[in-house]
């Protein structure tokens, strides 16, 4: 059982493309063909991936953050994993961008951010609904909680 443990850590890395945990490159979402490559989901860390995919209606891609703005812990946007969507954003075809970033104080900060830096792009930027508890973590909700707060987003 060690070895695998030894072994799983060994070969998990972050997804060239999206930033999610794999053991490909790029991951099975990013190299699903059936999937919607005009809709990208942000989230702020790859269990919310997860938390998302148990909704099962979803079928856009995602980007994994790996945090989100937090001034009181000195955590700026060079320090999470943005720089990279906006690279990812250029040259291709998305017309949404959803912000799925947990709804306290850091995940607003970091999803205003983000409108704002791309209201020039002409991209859609819509917002999770608040299905989930201000102040609760998207990994902790239900199906239908995320079912329900992906279909009451809305436009920043």
């Amino acid at each position: 059982m060690t070895s695998s443990i030894s072994e799983a850590k060994k070969n998990t890395k972050y997804c060239s493309v999206c930033g999610n945990l794999t053991d490909i490159d790029p991951c099975s979402i990013c190299s699903d063909t059936g999937r919607d490559p005009k809709t990208i989901c942000v989230v702020e860390s790859p269990r919310d991936v997860a938390a998302m995919e148990r909704i099962k209606d979803y079928r856009g891609l995602y980007h994994v953050l790996h945090g989100s703005i937090s001034p009181m812990e000195g955590i700026g946007p060079d320090d999470i994993n943005l720089k990279s969507l906006v690279i990812r954003l250029q040259g291709t075809d998305t017309e949404e961008l959803i912000l799925a970033t947990n709804p306290n104080i850091e995940g607003e900060a970091t999803a205003m951010y983000i409108a704002r830096l791309l209201k020039p792009s002409g991209i859609k930027v819509s917002r999770i609904a608040h299905g989930i508890p201000v102040g609760g973590d998207l990994e902790y909700a239900d199906e239908i909680t995320l079912l329900k707060a992906m279909e009451g987003r809305h436009q920043l």
